[in-house]
């Protein structure tokens, strides 16, 4: 037997490369953001991911292979609002049940490795530990997934952080309300004269997802060589996909003497919640 060890973490830069050489992922993971980047890596990638996950005395299990089922995706489109789900630091778990779940993990993997018997594609196998037994859910693929569909949204990795609305207190920058606009109130606003410059500053994969009409692409990253581009005399509003990165690209142009310059809270989700159904959420 034949191990190999990284001691790096596990990211959107490397994901596929590691995952490249292998035919099976198991995922044994405790987080959000590397649970949907596994997922995105094995769809791209083409290959079966055995997922498990547990929590207090309950634990789940599947196999997510777009090829032939489901993916990760298709069963929790979104992930839940950052706090709303404690760790298993915070909530505790049995802890016998890893070794539980471990095991199933394990027996689908040989099952893929020799072809033989029926895996759980497209099944999700659910234990509960207080009351010894095992339940079964049948699991449909998404047709509008946007990474495993047959006309995805998402071709590449994302920065699985900001998706799943994690970051350090530190790394948060939080507005004054009169620095904020809703998506309501930006189409209110473009509706009634249309003095608004709509500056969007995710990265250009994530534009071609989706966007908000005659926004102007500015990657936060390329701001501050572009700031040039952008009249201090015009009224502005920054967006992003949640809010996070355009608050801070907010807060960068208050800075550099922008006094009308707005950011679209909840980002371009909330544009798809409250104004156009039609744009895509990634």
């Amino acid at each position: 037997m034949e191990v190999d060890t990284y001691e790096t973490r596990l990211t959107s830069e490397n994901a596929l490369e590691i995952f490249d050489k292998y035919d099976i992922v198991i995922d044994g993971t405790d987080n959000f953001p590397t649970r949907y980047l596994v997922n995105d890596a094995c769809v791209l990638l083409e290959k079966p991911n055995v997922y498990g996950s547990i929590f207090r005395f309950e634990g789940q299990a599947s196999v997510f292979y777009a090829k032939e089922g489901p993916c990760y995706r298709c069963l929790y489109p979104e992930p839940p609002p950052p706090g709303l789900v404690p760790s298993c630091a915070e909530g505790g778990v049995l802890g016998i049940l890893p070794g539980n779940i471990g095991l199933i993990q394990a027996t689908e993997a040989v099952k893929l490795i020799l072809g033989r018997g029926e895996p759980l594609i497209g099944r999700l196998l659910l234990f509960d530990a207080l009351a010894m037994n095992y339940r079964e859910l049948k699991l449909r693929k998404d047709p509008d997934c946007p990474i495993c569909s047959e006309n995805p949204t998402l071709k590449t990795l994302i920065d699985y952080e900001e998706f799943c609305g994690i970051g350090t207190e530190a790394d948060k920058v939080h507005l004054e309300p009169e620095y904020e606009i809703t998506a309501s109130e930006l189409k209110s606003r473009l509706q009634q004269n249309g003095d608004v410059v709509i500056v969007d500053v995710r990265e250009s994969y994530e534009y071609e997802i989706c966007r908000i009409p005659n926004a102007k692409l500015i990657p936060l990253n390329e701001l501050s060589t572009r700031i040039h581009e952008l009249d201090r005399n015009q009224n502005i509003v920054a967006h992003c996909r949640s809010g996070a990165r355009s608050a801070k690209a907010v807060k960068f142009l208050q800075e550099a003497g922008f006094e009308k310059v707005k950011n679209l809270k909840g980002g371009i989700l909330a544009w798809s919640d409250e104004v156009d159904p039609s744009v895509p959420k990634y």
